[in-house]
């Protein structure tokens, strides 16, 4: 039996495998949805995102936008955070159970 074919038989594998699936699928679903809802708010009511602030002249889409860049990073943060934590844990279980 090959190093692979004892890596594809372990079930930590097929664990790490859904793990990441499900945790990537989830984020990737998450940012689609704020970017899309910001697209969708540019497209059907821009003058929302228009609206001043206060007196000054930031107005609503300012940070509405920022949140959807700031959102990209925390999301890549949690998956890093994940990946690190628990995926590598995981991987390093296999390779020293696959020799």
């Amino acid at each position: 039996m090959t190093s692979l074919e004892r890596v594809e038989r372990n079930p930590k594998y097929a664990e790490l495998v859904n793990a990441r699936k499900s945790l990537g699928w989830t984020l990737s679903a998450i940012m689609l949805f704020i970017y899309m809802g910001f697209i969708l708010l540019v497209a059907y009511d821009p003058k929302f995102l228009g609206t001043p602030m206060g007196n000054g002249v930031t107005t609503i889409g300012i940070p509405v936008g920022l949140f959807v860049i700031v959102s990209a990073f925390v999301l890549t943060g949690i998956y890093v955070s994940r990946a690190n934590a628990r995926f590598d844990q995981l991987t390093r279980q296999i390779v020293e159970e696959s020799k």
